[in-house]
């Protein structure tokens, strides 16, 4: 008797070659047998006929960090089709932390994740994931070591030079993450303390990866007009340590820097000649983050709360629109590559500002009778910096150039809100529907490798990421002819549709295309 037989599908093994006649036989959670059954009995079983059964989708860049902790089915990834998410991205999670920082740190993930009431009793990184492990989890999680996280336990939130003895204890957090099972280190060089982060204390740090073939996941100090140096950074980076990296939502920020993408693709080819490399992607133009990302980098020095305060003060201010509008040498500034009329809010924290969500920062400007700029302040300043934003910043051709590289995975960069990115519903479905389906950019087969096998090499996912006996019965079924992405801008909380099917670790993490609040999924963690 198995568990849950799957019949009639068209399987692909997500080895890149085309799909197969097959029958699926689960028990126990794993893919016990694949072949034809004429006489089989099953406690469910799924009539596929029609449908495509690949590997469970893995997203390399989540960002369900908190939301696991309060809806741990996290049915906008499951109904996409993805059974692994790898959270702890962009060097900020929610461990380790020491208890002196949870206040400001706290305010910190609200501004990227959002607003979740939790009480946060852990520290290391084994008790931040042994709490993940009692909730009713839809998809797998994996994590990634935030730099930003063992930067501020060991030198604090200041932008200073770590010494040799604080770059040691640095090593030891990380070594101690992995030990834990984390399958690889993130940072966000864009994101204080990240940012106060130097080459060579990276390249140190990231010697501890290299012993364990881990990727190191960066979003790197420029995505915009200085990403040529940027780029440099990370490859001599990696040359001084030996790690591999794995670039986080690979693009060019900002349409005036559209002349540069030629030389940013031979810059990524040269290097993948020199070093380990790879990259993900979502597949839209525009982005999203915390709101704050628009202030220059010297008003989040000490953290959110010295932040607080330099917004209170009416001569920081004007500094501060004068480096906004002046700019500073390698500062990636939101508003001078993407437009005030191109940078929207996703979601605050308070009633107040409720009516600004889905609005740009002009039309706050006018709703609040203020510069624009004066009137992002007093929302960042009365947010308690607790703001999201999407920013429309990309051209399409770019994003299709991207899509089809051998180098490059999906993901999605999903990060919740009142009002989000519809690539937190969408990313997956819009790459099979829009971009396989309609537009003929890549193969089915390809496109599913890229979704399933690839990443779960470069992350060391251990039997997952193939359709094959005795691998993790991780597992999506999704009609090739109907699957899309439903979500837009304007309503971007919406399910995808033709994914009826999703099961993680053997159970049915959807079913109909609805998602299940049963415990499916697990904390993945890396083996040494």
């Amino acid at each position: 008797m198995f568990d849950i037989l799957i019949t009639n599908g068209t399987c692909y093994a997500g080895d890149a070659r085309p799909g197969f006649l097959a029958d699926i036989a689960i028990v126990d959670g794993k893919i016990a047998k694949i072949g034809r059954f004429e006489k089989a009995e099953a406690q469910t079983t799924i009539n596929a006929e029609n449908l495509s059964v690949v590997p469970g989708f893995i997203d390399t860049h989540s960002h369900s960090d908190l939301v696991a902790l309060v809806e741990p089915a996290i049915g906008n990834k499951t109904t996409q089709g993805i059974t692994t998410d790898i959270i702890g991205q962009d060097g900020m999670s929610l461990a380790p932390i020491k208890p002196q920082f949870i206040n400001s740190w706290k305010k910190v993930m609200a501004g990227l994740e959002g607003n979740y009431d939790i009480e946060w009793d852990w520290q290391s990184s084994k008790e931040y994931l042994e709490k993940l492990d009692w909730q009713d989890l839809g998809p797998n999680l994996a994590y990634l070591v935030p730099y930003g996280n063992i930067r501020m336990c060991t030198v604090g939130l200041e932008n200073r030079p770590a010494s040799q003895n604080e770059i040691g204890f640095m090593c030891d957090l990380l070594e101690e993450g992995i030990s834990n099972g984390a399958v690889g280190l993130s940072t966000g060089l864009i994101y204080p303390p990240c940012n106060y982060a130097s080459e060579e204390e990276i390249s140190e740090v990231t010697k501890v990866l290299a012993k364990y073939g881990l990727p190191f996941v960066i979003h790197q100090r420029s995505e915009a007009d200085d990403i040529l140096n940027s780029m440099d950074e990370v490859i001599r980076i990696s040359k001084k340590s030996g790690c591999h990296i794995h670039f986080s939502h690979f693009k060019i920020a900002g349409k005036k820097n559209a002349s540069l993408f030629e030389s940013v693709m031979r810059k990524l080819d040269t290097a993948s000649r020199e070093i380990s490399l790879s990259f993900d992607q979502y597949p839209y133009t525009a982005g999203s983050t915390t709101f704050s990302v628009i202030l220059p980098p010297w008003v989040h020095f000490g953290g959110v709360e010295k932040a607080v305060i330099r917004l209170s003060d009416v001569a920081q201010r004007e500094k501060m629109k004068k480096d906004i509008l002046n700019g500073i040498p390698g500062w990636d500034n939101f508003i001078d590559f993407a437009g005030m009329e191109n940078i929207c809010v996703t979601f605050v924290k308070t009633e107040k500002n409720q009516d600004l969500v889905g609005k740009n920062m002009l039309e706050i400007g006018e709703l609040r009778h203020k510069d624009p700029l004066d009137a992002a302040f007093d929302l960042l300043l009365e947010e308690d910096m607790s703001v999201g934003l999407v920013d429309f910043y990309g051209l399409e051709e770019h994003i299709e150039q991207i899509l089809v590289h051998p180098l490059q995975n999906p993901c999605t960069d999903g990060i919740l809100g009142s009002h989000p990115h519809p690539r937190v519903y969408g990313s997956f479905p819009r790459i099979l529907g829009h971009y396989v389906r309609e537009r003929g950019l890549l193969d089915l087969p390809s496109a599913i490798h890229k979704m399933t096998a690839r990443p779960a090499s470069i992350f060391k996912l251990k039997n997952r990421g193939f359709l094959k006996e005795g691998y993790c019965a991780d597992i999506t079924i999704f009609d090739a002819d109907t699957v899309a992405d439903l979500a837009t801008y304007e309503k971007p909380k919406q399910y995808s549709a033709g994914v009826p099917y999703v099961i993680v670790g053997g159970k049915l993490a959807v079913q109909e295309g609805i998602p299940s609040n049963k415990k499916c999924g697990k904390i993945i963690r890396f083996k040494k």
